[in-house]
């Protein structure tokens, strides 16, 4: 979401769900802004699978632009639309703990081991909207690339959230015709997977929807970030806007 009158859109629905008694925490990355300072600076970046190879140059450059420009934005704008946002990384009261990831060499990407919700809990109860950066904290101080994607999820199954909601570029989960598959079961996203429905970037968004799922969340909603109101309208509408996954 790179427009200004789309972020204030967004922050008011997310302070309007505050008001209506939902308790939102916002889970955000900043692909596109750590591209821009990357290339400003000269640091090369590539990905391995969908996952960018972090150097400690990169590292320090994601954390300056993830804790504060993209995080303190969306804190602005909330508070803007008249939330009380808090801005947080992972590393603030050991929120999203992590190791380095072991599958493949990625630099200092990281792989969480233990999400500690309880300072989300007591921002909630005092009526604050966490917003949430996710760079995670290693026991030995270094601060870790984690996939936003697996974040939401992990902190969402921390919360015991009803739903998870996952605003991306696209409109949803679409089928073999390019139309949105308004509601699918958990069970059947592997053979979506399996026969080429969903390919692509919408691959490790649908496994972290999985993840939340079998972790306890209820529902998990893919729906465009693009799309004015797309939350409420998810939310609030019979049809809804978007894709939504159910446990069963």
């Amino acid at each position: 979401m790179e427009d200004e009158a789309l972020k204030r859109s967004v922050a008011k629905d997310i302070v309007l769900l505050k008001y209506v008694g939902i308790c939102p925490v916002v889970v955000h990355g900043g692909g596109p802004e750590i591209n821009q300072w990357l290339d400003k600076l000269g640091i090369e970046s590539s990905f391995v699978e969908g996952q960018r190879v972090t150097t400690p140059q990169a590292m320090e450059v994601i954390e300056m632009v993830l804790t504060g420009k993209v995080n303190k934005s969306l804190v602005h704008y909330i508070n803007l639309g008249g939330g009380r946002a808090v801005g947080l990384s992972g590393k603030d009261a050991g929120l999203i703990q992590a190791k380095r990831y072991e599958k493949k060499d990625l630099g200092l990407v990281g792989e969480i081991t233990r999400i500690n919700p309880e300072i989300l809990i007591q921002f909630e109860q005092n009526g604050y909207i966490p917003v949430i950066s996710t760079v995670g904290y290693h026991p030995d101080g270094t601060s870790l690339n984690i996939n936003a994607d697996v974040a939401a999820a992990q902190i969402a199954i921390a919360l015991k959230a009803e739903k998870l909601i996952m605003l991306s570029n696209v409109e949803g989960i679409l089928d073999t015709n390019k139309s949105i598959i308004k509601q699918i079961v958990a069970s059947e996203i592997k053979h979506h997977i399996e026969v080429g429905t969903i390919s692509g970037g919408m691959i490790p968004k649908v496994n972290s929807a999985l993840s939340a799922i079998e972790g306890g969340v209820r529902q998990v909603h893919v729906i465009s970030g693009d799309t004015p109101h797309s939350i409420l309208l998810e939310l609030f509408t019979d049809v809804g806007i978007g894709s939504m996954i159910k446990a069963s």
